[in-house]
């Protein structure tokens, strides 16, 4: 609708249509670029939204500087409010408080006395119960803004001039950083060290065709008033050469060891920029409830004045580095920073790099000391030209009084000294207000230094601004003073890439056993647990179980090592040993199905260690029914934490053994029943993953395949489940062909079915198991050599419907053979 003046006076209103689509789009995009540059992103210049710089130009204004009292908030805030931020009291008080908070901004714009809110989430006390005045780095922005150095506009009721930037001294935008989320837009600009900004831009000044990468090396990356590491530079770069990049965070923690216990606790130090320190704290709470991490039996924050201080106990024997990696892994204890180098260039939203951020800077700062200096400049010449008449009536001091006295008013004194002196009315008021103290002969000389001195500036002025060269040496002299000034110690370390800081590289590489049940329940435990035994002797108690379960297999491993776990339905899963929680001999262990993501019914029945994935080894696979197939070890170099499919078993079949080998020597396929067939490898012929196989080993009736072991070594050690053993000499065993039913190896009527059967040195250990946990130590030199066919010596001695489950082989100097425990009914 429209408004117009007919001929005779009267307004006349019209409707004009207007298509709602062109409307609505007019319509949101003035509002979208009212909220963009008006509220919610900074500008480039100084690094303020509109908010923040009224309320630090309003706290000037009131001469509420860091050397003066404190003045209530409240009353800033009104000033503000009634001046400039019509918006209401809640956003000028909210930001009043940020910039009053040291986690919050590395360099605080505004100081703050009373409860200004904390890491924790508190909020500040009401704005009557505090107070607060301007910071010395505020103040370096406000620096010159009498100077004309910068344009002002109308505030909202056009009542008042606010300023549409600060001449900003500080190259706030990178020191401060800053956040917020426009219409369609969001900015999010770390913070930095000041010094590092500054030794950025002076080298920007020196060589304006610097490369991204050189001012890295000036200004590494941010700096986090929280302090933390970063990890990795890469984040950092994309950041500073595209305007946009994700930098990975963490926080500080150190590992500590409780004297005279096994129990350890982390100390949490530093937490990653803008994280809640008690949601944090109530996070990992959560989580141990939800035993998505376990070890951990107490949390206490005890963070003081001081700093940081986060407490999390331990529970006894467990990893304290596999604890931190998942707090790590589940928590913002590890967060990432996505960086958007959005700010307003010229009333226009734009993404910058790095550079382009300190060109805007400098190009800022030349138009204000240009200006500072012409304002200074004009200032100058107007103050020689009034010395210039000053001294000229002292000179001629006799005649002016005299035409002073001779006039009847000031107006016609003034006259007269502009038409006997040569003055201006500029000159000649200046005279008439001379008081008569300036007539003494010092207060000539004063004048006369004056003169001097503002000869020599006027000179030093002119030459600032003949020449953009000058300009920029200014630019670099007040840059380093900015430096000299504010410049402190690094808080935030940069680290390697994230992929160095794998918690593999923080994790001892050591050997461990492990066992896994046959519920599924696996442990890892110190090789010095076991006391090396005489043959025969009793054992030591190895774990708890429950009823109807038994340690299936015990192996030794490195903690760095992963562990594939093959299950009874041919998938195979990655599992890092350092991720088994380490227990007591006696513990039962974690069930395997919280570390790996099994599958309904699935069930893991072999697990290898292996160490590096080789291109010209392979897996040789062997089932209960006595197929055996090889498989290259590099189709199973990729983890996946779902699983992939190993092996194809037909119905009622099982894997049971799982061996690594290369393309030759021989083999020996060793049954339930006591069967032994020894043949070469190559007749094996090589397949892909998911392969069904071929037959290995003919079986009996009743029979299965329980073993398979590479013919190397010394002798084939076999082991039955009465615990019957014995050493044979691999001769003993003919070649056969594969899939024939091979000879007899140990008389099983009395001694038991064959648990394992194993290649061994002379100078090498055993460990044996039993269904209920009992465990021995024993050297394999004291087993007997006895030819196949023959029943073995006993090895481990038995309770009643106890039997051995399997044995592992380990060399003679793994563990500590001094001291034992007794057996405990």
């Amino acid at each position: 609708m429209t408004s117009e003046e007919n001929p005779s006076g009267e307004v006349v209103k019209r409707v004009l249509p207007v298509s709602i689509e062109e409307e609505m789009k007019s319509s949101y995009l003035d509002y979208a670029m009212s909220v963009i540059v008006g509220r919610a992103i900074p500008d480039v210049r100084d690094g303020l939204k509109p908010v923040h710089r009224r309320t630090l130009y309003a706290m000037g204004e009131m001469g509420n500087y860091h050397d003066k009292p404190f003045k209530k908030s409240a009353r800033i805030v009104g000033e503000v409010m009634g001046k400039y931020h019509p918006h209401g009291d809640s956003s000028i008080y909210d930001t009043l408080v940020k910039m009053a908070q040291p986690f919050s901004y590395r360099y605080m714009l505004v100081e703050g006395q009373g409860n200004f809110g904390s890491i924790d989430g508190d909020s500040a006390a009401a704005m009557r119960y505090t107070e607060a005045r301007l910071d010395p780095v505020s103040e370096s922005l406000l620096e010159d803004i009498d100077k004309e150095t910068v344009d002002f506009g109308p505030n909202f009721d056009e009542s008042l001039q606010e300023p549409l930037v600060l001449p900003a001294k500080v190259p706030n935008l990178l020191v401060n950083g800053s956040d917020g989320i426009a219409v369609g837009m969001a900015t999010k600009m770390p913070p930095h060290n000041i010094k590092e900004v500054c030794n950025a831009v002076c080298a920007m000044i020196d060589d304006p065709d610097i490369s991204p990468a050189g001012l890295m090396e000036y200004m590494p990356g941010p700096d986090f008033p929280t302090g933390g590491v970063i990890l990795g530079r890469s984040g950092i770069a994309s950041a500073y050469t595209t305007g946009r990049g994700r930098i990975r965070m963490r926080g500080v923690a150190e590992i500590e060891d409780q004297e005279g216990s096994k129990k350890s606790r982390i100390i949490i130090s530093e937490i990653p920029y803008q994280v809640n320190k008690a949601r944090l704290i109530e996070l990992i709470a959560d989580l141990v409830r939800d035993k998505k991490i376990d070890g951990i039996s107490d949390i206490r924050d005890e963070s003081d004045k001081d700093g940081i201080r986060v407490v999390v106990e331990l529970k006894k024997s467990i990893v304290p580095m596999v604890v931190l990696n998942q707090l790590y892994k589940h928590t913002p204890l590890e967060s990432t920073f996505g960086v958007i180098n959005l700010a307003i260039v010229d009333n226009q939203p734009k993404v910058l790099t790095l550079k382009e951020i300190i060109h805007e800077f400098l190009k800022h700062r030349k138009s204000v000391i240009y200006r500072r200096t012409i304002f200074e400049l004009r200032k100058a010449e107007e103050r020689l030209h009034i010395l210039k008449g000053l001294l000229l009536a002292l000179d001629n001091i006799d005649a002016v009084i005299a035409t002073i006295r001779g006039s009847s008013t000031t107006e016609e004194a003034s006259q007269k000294l502009i038409e006997n002196f040569g003055l201006d009315e500029i000159q000649a008021d200046a005279i008439l207000k001379m008081q008569l103290r300036r007539l003494a002969a010092l207060e000539h000389q004063k004048i006369i230094d004056e003169r001097d001195g503002l000869l020599k500036e006027v000179e030093r002025l002119k030459l600032i601004i003949s020449d953009d060269g000058h300009i920029f040496a200014e630019i670099r002299r007040e840059t380093e003073e900015i430096s000299a000034k504010y410049a402190d110690e690094r808080r935030t370390k940069i680290s390697h890439d994230v992929s160095d800081l794998d918690k593999e590289d923080l994790i001892e590489n050591k050997q461990v056993l492990v066992s896994l049940t046959s519920h599924n329940y696996i442990k890892s435990m110190p090789l010095d647990t076991y006391k090396g035994q005489h043959r025969g002797g009793r054992g030591i108690i190895g774990m708890s179980t429950k009823d109807e379960d038994f340690v299936k297999s015990v192996f030794v491993a490195s903690t760095h090592d992963y562990l594939l776990c093959f299950t009874s339905s041919g998938r195979v899963y990655w599992l890092k040993v350092y991720d088994i929680p380490e227990a007591t001999r006696q513990s039962r262990g974690k069930a395997i199905v919280n570390l790996l993501e099994l599958g309904d019914e699935e069930k893991v029945t072999a697990v290898i260690p292996v160490s590096e994935f080789k291109e010209d080894e392979f897996f040789l696979f062997a089932t209960l029914n006595g197929m055996v197939v090889k498989i290259p070890q590099i189709e199973f170099s990729r983890p996946r934490q779902s699983g992939i499919y190993a092996i194809t078993l037909k119905d009622g079949d099982e894997l049971v053994h799982v061996m690594k080998a290369v393309d030759s020597g021989e083999i020996i396929l060793t049954t339930r029943m006591g069967q032994s067939l020894r043949f070469g490898i190559e007749s094996i012929s090589l397949r892909h993953r998911n392969a069904l196989g071929v037959k290995g080993i003919k079986l009996r009736y009743m029979d299965e395949l329980q073993d398979v072991t590479p013919v190397e070594k010394d002798h084939l050690l076999t082991i039955t489940e009465k615990g019957y053993g014995k050493r044979t000499e691999f001769d003993e065993f003919r070649g056969h062909g594969r899939a024939t039913m091979g000879v007899r190896n140990i008389q099983t009527d009395v001694s038991g079915g064959i648990v394992s059967s194993k290649a061994v040195s002379d100078e090498e250990d055993i460990i044996l198991m039993s269904r209920s946990g009992i465990v021995i130590r024993t050297k394999v030199s004291e087993i007997s050599i006895q030819k196949r066919g023959t029943r073995g010596v006993r090895i481990m001695k038995l309770d009643e419907g106890d039997s051995v489950v399997g044995f592992t082989i380990l060399d003679s100097d793994e563990g500590d053979e001094t001291g034992t425990d007794e057996i405990t009914e």
